[in-house]
């Protein structure tokens, strides 16, 4: 059987946490495959700005482009706020990207049928909520130029950032969409703001344009404050969302109000040779250390890994079905739990997914 390395970049916080219990399913399926998967460490955000003085170490950046695969934990933390901007841990994440030409990040938003009263939303608003939120991750804002800031003789201050796209960034985000979509329900909603960005009067043309290529796949323009209220309003409309950087990390997150928890929500950002897979849930540093933090969301990447990096999808779909047959066991985590209930810790859920994976092979 083939052997697969996978660098590992745990970061700060619940990172540490909760990507040893990824690791534990992606060893439970190799051991039931026959697949052999060599994980190797990397520092990256406070925790090499800690070792190294940078956000991210030495070696890193060449130990991913090594691998087969990169599963990622989070970076960040108030211990480093004071950190300049410019070396702050999100700039290791963002240099990955980067140099990676991970541009496409995915980020599934599902809502489990018996999580459906964990969310804080009406259960006839999301029961039945799938969607697919695809987010453009190296152009627009984060990264366009100029950027900075200028100080005036008087004391005061002008901050610039720049929203900038090409039709090459844009044309390749949005042919993921449509194959995206075409895998999905075949419903594409391409989410801009046209009626005031100069930038989304072309990314709106460039997707249209690509669109003529996909016939089978059904696409509609929305402007982004009218998706951020229909996610809360009605998501059961949703099948697959394109969009650019900013308008991506915002409505990403809020999909999460939908699935119950941000621990339940796992994301892959692909492009360039190598994916990384990454829960979308931060730090978390107000529970770090104590054990409680859902595994799930890094779990599910790690299937994500399996299906986008690996081609393993029938493996991938094995530890999917293990999450959802622990949580119809009833089990939950201190997020997702009912009042009055008995969580479980970090650990122990990934034991029982870990025992579901095993009984599939």
């Amino acid at each position: 059987m083939a052997t697969y390395r996978i660098a590992v970049l745990p970061g700060d916080g619940i990172g540490q946490e909760v990507i040893p219990e990824a690791i534990r399913v992606l060893e439970a399926v190799g051991k039931g495959t026959g697949a052999a998967f060599e994980f190797e460490r990397g520092l990256v955000g406070g925790a090499a700005i800690d070792a190294t003085g940078a956000p991210l170490a030495p070696g890193t950046l060449e130990l991913c482009r090594a691998s087969h695969a990169i599963l990622f934990g989070a970076v960040g933390g108030p211990k480093w706020d004071d950190v300049p901007h410019e070396q702050r841990p999100e700039r290791g994440l963002l240099a990955i990207r980067k140099e990676l030409d991970l541009y496409a990040n995915l980020r599934p938003a599902k809502c489990f049928p018996m999580l459906v009263d964990a969310s804080p939303l009406k259960r006839q608003v999301v029961e039945g909520t799938d969607l697919m939120v695809i987010r453009e991750l190296t152009g627009g804002l984060y990264f366009g130029e100029p950027r900075g800031v200028e100080r005036f003789a008087d004391g005061g201050a002008r901050a610039i950032n720049t929203m900038a796209y090409t039709s090459r960034e844009v044309e390749r985000i949005a042919r993921i969409g449509f194959e995206v979509a075409r895998k999905r329900r075949r419903r594409l909603t391409s989410v801009d703001k046209v009626n005031v960005l100069v930038v989304s009067q072309l990314w709106r043309e460039v997707v249209t344009r690509v669109g003529r290529e996909y016939p089978d796949v059904t696409l509609d323009h929305m402007l982004v404050d009218n998706c951020a209220m229909a996610l809360v309003h009605r998501p059961t409309q949703f099948d697959t969302i394109v969009t650019e950087n900013t308008f991506g990390d915002i409505l990403s997150d809020e999909a999460a109000i939908l699935a119950g928890s941000m621990g339940m929500l796992p994301s892959a950002s692909l492009g360039g040779a190598v994916g990384l897979f990454e829960p979308v849930h931060g730090t978390a540093p107000d529970i770090a250390g104590k054990g409680i933090a859902n595994p799930i969301a890094a779990i599910l990447s790690a299937a994500m890994l399996l299906r986008y990096s690996l081609n393993m999808t029938k493996d991938a779909d094995r530890v999917d079905q293990a999450v959802l047959r622990v949580l119809e066991g009833g089990h939950r985590t201190a997020d997702i739990a009912a009042a009055g209930a008995r969580p479980r810790g970090t650990r122990e859920m990934g034991d029982l997914i870990v025992r579901e994976v095993e009984r599939q092979y």
